[in-house]
């Protein structure tokens, strides 16, 4: 395709396009970078650097990155479950001092290498002195927090045992060592380790359960087990604890020290200091403390903000829900860049409703925003999103990752994901707050296992350890003993614009020529720019470069034109070019999650609707059904038929018919849905364009088997579209059919045997003894069958026989099976004769009503009468009923009642419907089962004798015989020759004689 001709070249601003390039539609734009941009954040998610412990050690309990010096930068892992040197003790803890680059082993920081210490307190030299101290299982490095050169270390389950008239008893104080001046110094702070001790006092402080530095290096310790488990918060500067250091008394005063103090005893078991962070609250230049207390408030949790010249409450935020542990994790970070700090308060045990309205833990992190003076806003929580999870166990400040002037926060999952491996969720900040929804997700290493990795439980950010301008990421598994590097990508924030000319173009003005065929045809120019930053990339990157062209937007054959009022689209993607090999460290850049990496422009098609260009059509339609109702369980076929005409001055482009079918499960046998579910519109097309004047008439099939009771109606909406800018649809024209119940029922019987043959003598004794001495069984089975189309909830089958016949017993009843919970009007085997087995299978058929002969009816005195209730019955569902029964003694005559026949009436009324939608009657089918009776005679039973027998056979041997002799005597049995006598020869005529 030929270019347009070029415009006059004139001096333009640097951001403006310069070049002339023939581009494609769309148009890609590589930039001279690395990799297609990915939904990720830029953290390197597929290749961390992994530091790994001694098994069992709880290596990656607690981090942090060491920073004695600008450009030196390390990483401290803490294991408080560690085998040390010291002697006597067991799995001491440890923290190790990990070296980066990665290059060697992780080394044991020497904080403490003397065992536990003992003393004589009775003064007797003769006997052994007692420990004072025990080390073993104290947890060393459970909290570990660096500041520039200064590290401190904590083991909050170090005890000591005062004297003996202090108490004496073992008592978890916890103590902390201080590395000052890049392990040149080494000093214990263990503030819980005083006079105050005892449960009422700081006996079970266990100080150092959490610590942090100020930005200035003073240090912050929480302690939850002081004062009856109230907790407690210390804070003292390294000078301070330096000076107040003597290794050889166990009790140190640490002058100028700040501390909480005892509260009322409703303060007790509220854990102060399970959690601790530093920000600025006050509004002066000294930081202040924030301290979690998981279970005060009535176990609701709070989190209280200490001054950080006086340890003063300024304020405190209480959780929304008892025993989430409120504070069980708090972090402080301006997260939208408006100079103040932010509070992020984590809630692990949190239950959030689920949508079937149950309560699911999923754990939770608030964020309070300050505003200057003001207490900080109400809090915008974030929900953990995998049950049992423990989102919020840890909060951890990253700084600004993608460089976007806000900073972003990482939030630890210990327990989520599949097979508890654990989850750490990245937040990126922004002006209102973090983003609801995480830019990233890190998940833990490896498959399941046997125990739980706890991935995330510790975190630690703000660092760049690679020192290409983006924060790391430090993450514990102390279930898997790793601490886990993540590294920050570099990030590419490009812009880019887009323009069309002319936006509005005639199809028959062709300025350009198709280079392969020579044919003429449409063209536009396409002008973009685009300018591009970031830091640490591979090379120069884009800014300023820009670009035109010229395209045709129209096929060479116009047949193929279909929409003419939608505009034609040209897009822009930008994306990174792979060819280019990322610098050192080798950690390939991304665009930033906030680039737009498409851009569209429109031009659009000049039409033929008069000087304004604009058509206005006038669309009619007109709908119905050929159906009024539908019925609930049934499929409901039916047929929509439409009429649409446009009566208008223009014709209607791209015209559709939109139809809207009732909600739920239907077929549709034409046109195809306009959305993804099943109460999306049906869309026909109508033309393009529908031409002033057309008439078109049309039909929709539908079937809807699955009908809803909570309307009494259902509704098809109607409606012609077009994209005319002007009178571009037609008014909806509904079409309602109503919604009932109705269904039919039948009931089939059958008689088993169909005749009874009694005899008029040889019964059985009266009252009978045993159920032979009755009559022939019979047995009566009654099927009912709901023909639909609804469903049956609820009825009732009722049968009514004669017990008797004029005042004789006609029916013995031995039982009834199939339906259960009946109920008789009189007992069954009342003379408790064993049962006889049920006849077998059976053909149920439907039975003449009509009587022949005389029928033995059901007298109201002498009626046995059934009530079954059948319970719901589906579509075409069957129930059974089998009635056995004999006949009584004494016998019947048939002088008394001629030739009978025994008869049942069975009827089946259906009581309830399983709807809402009451039926316009309740069917009922009524059914009779007739049994004929026959007689036998006494004397036709008889037998004949045998002398009888053979006198009638000798008889009629001598009647045989003398009638052959009497044929004998008349010339029966004398025979003729052939041709005759002799005579009759002669008179044959010679012919005759030869031929016979």
């Amino acid at each position: 395709m030929a270019p347009a001709p070029a415009p006059p070249r004139r001096p333009r601003p640097r951001r403006r396009c310069r070049a002339r390039i023939p581009l494609p539609v769309p148009l890609p734009l590589l930039l001279p970078l690395l990799l297609p941009p990915v939904a990720a954040f830029n953290l390197e998610a597929s290749r961390p650097v992994v530091f790994r412990g001694a098994p069992g050690s709880l290596f990656g309990f607690a981090l942090d990155f060491y920073l004695p010096e600008p450009r030196s930068v390390s990483i401290l892992v803490g294991a408080p479950k560690a085998n040390t040197s010291q002697p006597n003790v067991t799995q001491g803890g440890a923290v190790f001092h990990c070296p980066w680059p990665p290059g060697g082993d992780c080394t044991p920081i020497d904080f403490d290498h003397i065992g536990t210490r003992t003393h004589d307190f009775g003064g007797n030299s003769s006997d052994a002195p007692e420990p004072v101290e025990f080390k073993s299982l104290q947890w060393f490095g459970a909290t570990v927090r660096a500041h520039n050169g200064s590290i401190l270390a904590c083991a909050p389950l170090y005890s000591w045992s005062p004297p003996k008239e202090e108490g004496g008893a073992r008592e978890p104080v916890g103590s902390c060592f201080l590395s000052i001046g890049n392990f040149s110094k080494f000093v214990e702070y263990a503030p819980c380790r005083s006079d105050l001790n005892s449960a009422a006092g700081q006996g079970y402080c266990q100080g150092g359960f959490s610590a942090e530095f100020t930005q200035t290096g003073r240090v912050l310790l929480g302690g939850p087990g002081s004062y009856f488990w109230q907790g407690q918060v210390m804070s003292a500067t390294q000078e301070q604890i330096a000076a107040g250091n003597f290794p050889e008394y166990l009790i140190q005063e640490v002058p100028g020290q700040l501390q909480t103090r005892q509260a009322a005893p409703s303060h007790d078991d509220s854990y102060m200091g399970y959690s601790v962070a530093v920000g600025e609250f006050s509004g002066d230049t000294t930081q202040d403390f924030v301290a979690g207390v998981p279970k005060g408030n009535l176990t609701y949790g709070y989190v209280t903000i200490l001054n950080g010249t006086n340890m003063r409450s300024l304020y405190n935020f209480s959780g929304e829900q008892m025993a989430s542990y409120f504070g069980y994790a708090v972090a402080a970070t301006d997260v939208n860049n408006d100079g103040l700090t932010d509070l992020l308060v984590g809630a692990p045990l949190f239950m959030a409703r689920s949508g079937a309205g149950g309560a699911r833990e999923l754990g939770r992190v608030y964020l309070y925003l300050q505003r200057g003076g003001a207490p900080p806003a109400p809090p915008a929580p974030l929900t953990g999103t995998h049950e049992f999870g423990r989102f919020g166990s840890a909060i951890a400040p990253l700084g600004d990752l993608d460089r976007d002037g806000f900073n972003d926060v990482a939030v630890g999952a210990p327990l989520g994901a599949e097979g508890r491996r654990g989850l750490v969720f990245i937040f990126r900040g922004g002006g209102a707050g973090l983003r609801p929804r995480p830019a990233q997700v890190l998940r833990g290493l490896g498959g399941p296992r046997a125990q739980p990795d706890f991935f995330g439980a510790a975190l630690r950010g703000a660092t760049d350890l690679d020192g290409n301008g983006y924060p790391d990421l430090l993450v514990g598994a102390f279930g898997a003993d790793a601490a886990l590097v993540y590294r920050g990508r570099p990030i590419v924030h490009a812009s880019a614009t887009l323009a069309i000319v002319p936006t509005m173009f005639n199809p028959e003005e062709r300025g350009c020529v198709l280079a392969a065929s020579g044919h003429h045809v449409p063209c536009i120019n396409v002008t973009f720019c685009l300018n591009a930053s970031g830091r640490h990339l591979p090379g120069p990157i884009g800014e300023g470069d820009t670009g035109t062209a010229a395209l045709s937007p129209c096929p060479q054959n116009e047949s193929e034109f279909r929409d003419k009022l939608s505009p034609i689209p040209v897009s822009l993607s930008l994306a990174l070019d792979p060819a280019v090999s990322p610098p050192p460290p080798g950690l390939a850049p991304l665009l930033s999650p906030a680039t737009r990496t498409r851009l569209e422009a429109k031009a659009h098609i000049q039409l033929d609707c008069g000087e304004d260009n604009v058509c206005v059509p006038d669309l009619q339609l007109e709908a119905t059904a050929d159906r009024r109702a539908v019925f609930l369980g049934d499929r409901n076929s039916l047929n929509v038929t439409f009429h649409a005409r446009n009566v208008g001055e223009g014709g209607a482009y791209e015209a559709e018919l939109h139809v809207r079918p009732p909600p739920g499960n239907f077929s549709a046998l034409s046109c195809e849905l306009g959305g993804g579910n099943a109460s999306s519109s049906l869309v026909c097309d109508l033309g393009n364009p529908m031409k002033a004047g057309a008439s078109i008439r049309g039909g929709l099939r539908f079937t809807l088997p699955q009908l809803s009771d909570s309307s009494g109606s259902v509704r098809f909406e109607l409606q012609i579209r077009s994209k005319n800018a002007n009178n571009s649809q037609s008014a909806v024209v509904p079409v309602a059919l109503a919604v009932r119940a109705a269904t039919r029922v039948s009931v089939l019987g059958v008689s088993r045997p169909d005749v009874v043959t009694i005899p008029e003598g040889g019964w059985g004794p009266d009252p009978p003894q045993r159920l032979q001495d009755l009559g022939p069984p019979v047995e009566h089975v009654y099927e009912v069958v709901n023909e639909g189309p609804s469903a049956i909830s609820q009825g009732t089958l009722e049968l009514s026989c004669p017990l008797g016949h004029r005042g004789h017993p006609l029916l013995y009843v031995t039982g009834h099976s199939g339906l259960p919970n009946c109920s008789a009007s009189h007992p069954l085997d009342p003379l408790r004769l064993a049962q006889e087995q049920s006849p077998g299978p059976h053909v149920l058929q439907r039975r003449d009503t009509g009587d022949t002969g005389d029928t033995l009816g059901c007298p109201e005195a002498e009626c046995f009468r059934l009530s079954c209730p059948s319970g719901g019955l589906e579509r075409q569902q069957r129930v059974s009923l089998r009635l056995t029964f004999r006949l009584r003694t004494p016998p019947l005559r048939q002088r008394d009642v001629g030739t009978p026949s025994l008869r049942c009436d069975a009827e089946f009324r259906v009581l309830r419907l399983p709807y809402r939608v009451r039926p316009e009657s309740y069917p009922r089918h009524r059914l009779q089962v007739v049994t004929a009776l026959s007689w036998a005679r006494p004397e036709a039973g008889g037998g004949v004798p045998v002398w009888v027998v053979v006198l009638a056979v000798l008889l009629g041997l001598l009647l045989l015989g003398l009638l052959c002799y009497g044929l004998y005597k008349l010339g029966f049995f004398k025979r003729s020759g052939p041709y005759g006598t002799a005579m009759e020869k002669a008179q044959l005529k010679p012919q005759a004689a030869s031929e016979a």
